[in-house]
């Protein structure tokens, strides 16, 4: 049995974890490593100029060099070498001993046809609307509201309103990143139970309806509705041969009215762009839309305690600049849920980017 601190393990040559001899970090070590979170900011750039220029689509073949995947961008190769070997430096993308850049696992998700594709998920990030209110977080933090408004003149949905193009490259980039969850989200939830099988879900702000396409996908014999705003449920993904005759998509708001008739509602990624009172308020029309047998599905991350990372707590510091909304932890969303007269009958976990709170209307479980 190996007893030197620098032994493997006697197969694979690894050292147990309570045979590594740990040193405190030296006061050089804190400064490098304070010094790349201070420039955090140049490898989101750097991403989204490989995003824009689609480096993971031309690699999807195989390795190619610099100058090569230069003249298919039509960008400088001497720029693109120095962009890629940075991001290299994160395992997104690969420079080997050639001078050749290969994919990574990392950077899959850039090409357009992934299976979870993130593209459009980057690529708005380095908008104006997001990238510009971040470089005033401190802003934020001083007055205790977003900074969006200061910089745009009205509130972030106000602005999207008045650019049908840029609202269509956010509803993308939210169906990206949300999309990512569908399947996760409508395996984990026990569905078949709704209505005996051959119930009726309603998916409240449910963007171009990613998520309720997944339900019914797996579901034959549910039927849905999509209700969405206008300029974002026009451009649905519902209308699959599939699903003909089991969906519809309804335009509204939900401050003012939600569909009634539903088995289950789902308010997915919904509630953390909102500040509390508002959420309170998308609570409130849903209890009033839903019977007492209903359930409300609130499906969003649960911000952990402790000092680990998380995306919760990523994106609850961009709502900080863009949106008054707000991450919360289970306490904070089960007090909300109360405050709309609902009750929390489970939690489920599904993944760090979301758990599926059920709830029903307190006097139908009192």
């Amino acid at each position: 049995m190996p007893t030197d601190d620098n032994a493997g393990d006697g197969v694979t040559g690894r050292r147990e974890p309570s045979m590594i001899r740990r040193t405190p970090p030296t006061e050089e070590d804190l400064s490098g490593e304070l010094f790349e979170l201070a420039v955090g900011y140049v490898y989101s750039a750097a991403l989204q100029a490989a995003a824009r220029f689609r480096i993971a689509d031309l690699l999807a073949g195989g390795p190619r060099t610099c100058g090569e995947l230069a003249e298919s961008a039509g960008v400088d190769a001497a720029s693109l070498q120095r962009v890629l070997r940075y991001l290299a430096t994160k395992g997104v993308f690969r420079e080997d001993g050639a001078g050749c850049f290969h994919l990574t696992p990392l950077a899959d998700p850039l090409r357009c046809d992934a299976p979870r594709s993130l593209r459009d998920f980057v690529l708005m990030r380095g908008e104006d609307v997001f990238w510009r209110p971040a470089g005033r977080l401190h802003e934020a933090v001083r007055t205790g509201g977003t900074v969006f408004e200061d910089l745009f003149g009205v509130p972030f949905y106000d602005y999207l309103a008045t650019d049908p193009a840029l609202a269509a490259r956010f509803n993308a980039s939210m169906a990206a990143f949300s999309d990512t969850l569908s399947d996760d989200v409508a395996r984990a939830y026990d569905f078949s139970a709704v209505g005996g099988g051959t119930g009726h879900v309603v998916d409240v702000g449910g963007g171009r309806g990613g998520l309720l396409r997944a339900v019914l996908l797996r579901h034959p014999g549910l039927t849905g509705v999509l209700f969405e705003l206008p300029s974002v449920v026009a451009d649905h993904v519902l209308d699959d041969p599939v699903l003909a005759g089991r969906w519809s998509a309804v335009a509204g708001s939900f401050f003012d009215a939600v569909p009634a008739g539903g088995d289950v509602y789902l308010l997915k990624h919904v509630l953390a762009s909102w500040p509390d009172e508002e959420a309170v308020r998308i609570l409130a029309e849903c209890r009033r839309a839903m019977a007492d047998h209903a359930r409300l599905l609130v499906v969003n991350a649960l911000i952990p305690q402790g000092n680990a990372p998380h995306p919760g707590k990523s994106i609850d510091a961009m709502m900080m600049t863009v949106l008054n909304g707000k991450g919360r932890t289970r306490d904070e969303y089960e007090a909300l849920l109360d405050r709309a007269g609902l009750t929390v009958t489970r939690v489920l976990p599904v993944s760090p980017h979301a758990a599926v709170i059920e709830a029903a209307r307190a006097e139908a479980v009192g």
